[in-house]
């Protein structure tokens, strides 16, 4: 059940306990959302039932150490988008609070990582004033499994390698729109998702073994990295300047990417060898290779004998020569669902009639429209 504060569904019990409340609050059992209510400060709130305060789009500079003390058993705490900074928050403002699970602080102008309760889960840190990540930062957040500190200050020289020593548990880091120019060093081996960006030269990731998503989207790389963590499932690296996949870069993976987003790169049809995919022959299910420069079917595709998804649209393809989608040598049918040709220069007239002798439904293959020609030609 939802209320208004004054509202008289609630008799006189939740009024008196929250008398400072803007009147647009609203109120539930266990709850209390004042999301852009032009509050400044917080007023003191007594709840032990309490488990979730919503505080988002305010207009909140300043939390006392006491601002906290009768709620707690909070759980999920939003302090997003105010104004907060690191005068403005006493540096013990959340040490009580230790039964908190979610903090979000996006959207603030914090310079460090304030202390925060050993038993949070989930922090939120986008778009604030992070000057660095020090030794300590996260010190006894054993139990936290989403960091994330997007658009903020931090660069290279600014992250110890200590910083996430004892983040134990994490699954999930984003770190986009900061500084970087390669991957952090010391990174948890619990990690399975991580998001970077303005990376130029990616490190060397390989020793995070549990890694299952990699995106280095939107940067400037311009072959596709060595050293890529083992275990890594999906990985992400379209909008960049990408013109080379090199030969064996796939080959110590187990059990195999199964997702690879190279769309929106420089590939060229002598950038990718015959070696080039070697290591995925049968774990490899989306290959997206659109919005590149290609100007004929990539070798080793052959190889891909799991390959459900092929997105070669948007390139400078003029031939499907015979054997390069299809092995026509071979009687067995291809895994592929999805086949994207579109606005290339491809002659339909001139396609070879068995070059998709291997894809059980045609239709699933779609070739029109071609540069230069009308939709309906």
């Amino acid at each position: 059940m939802l209320g208004k504060v004054g509202s008289k569904a609630w008799g006189g019990t939740m009024e008196q306990a929250m008398p400072s409340l803007p009147a647009s609050c609203l109120l539930a059992q266990a709850a209390i959302a004042c999301g852009n209510a032009k509050m400044k400060h917080i007023p003191a709130l007594t709840d032990p039932g309490l488990t979730t305060l919503y505080l988002a789009e305010n207009e909140i500079a300043k939390i006392p150490a006491h601002t906290f003390l009768g709620l707690p058993n909070l759980e999920w705490l939003d302090l997003s988008k105010n104004r907060l900074d690191a005068r403005g928050l006493h540096p013990g403002a959340f040490k009580n609070l230790t039964r908190l699970k979610r903090l979000n602080l996006d959207g603030n102008q914090l310079s460090t990582v304030p202390a925060l309760p050993a038993s949070l889960q989930e922090l939120k840190l986008n778009d604030n004033h992070l000057q660095g990540l020090q030794h300590s930062s996260f010190r006894g957040l054993s139990k936290l499994l989403t960091l994330e500190v997007e658009g903020n200050q931090l660069h290279d020289g600014n992250i110890s390698p200590l910083a996430f020593r004892t983040l134990d548990n994490l699954l999930y880091l984003r770190l986009d729109r900061n500084r970087l120019r390669t991957i952090p060093p010391g990174l948890p081996a619990s990690l399975q998702c991580l998001w970077l960006g303005a990376i130029s030269s990616p490190g060397t990731p390989a020793p995070h073994r549990k890694l299952e998503t990699l995106d280095l989207s939107h940067n400037r790389l311009v072959h596709v990295p060595s050293f890529l963590p083992r275990g890594l499932r999906r990985l992400l690296l379209h909008h960049n300047h990408i013109e080379r996949i090199p030969g064996y870069v796939f080959a110590h993976m187990k059990p195999g990417l199964e997702f690879l987003h190279l769309s929106y790169n420089s590939l060229r049809a002598d950038g990718i060898h015959d070696v080039s995919f070697w290591g995925l022959r049968t774990s490899l299910a989306e290959l997206l290779l659109d919005h590149n420069q290609l100007q004929a079917i990539p070798r080793g595709l052959l190889g891909l004998k799991g390959l459900q998804v092929l997105r070669l649209s948007y390139n400078k393809i003029r031939h499907v020569p015979l054997n390069s989608i299809c092995d026509t040598r071979a009687a067995q049918d291809s895994n592929l669902i999805s086949t994207r040709l579109e606005n290339n220069f491809i002659d339909r007239r001139r396609i070879p009639p068995t070059a998709f002798s291997c894809i059980r439904a045609y239709h699933s293959v779609v070739l029109q429209p071609q540069q230069g020609e009308g939709e309906s030609s």
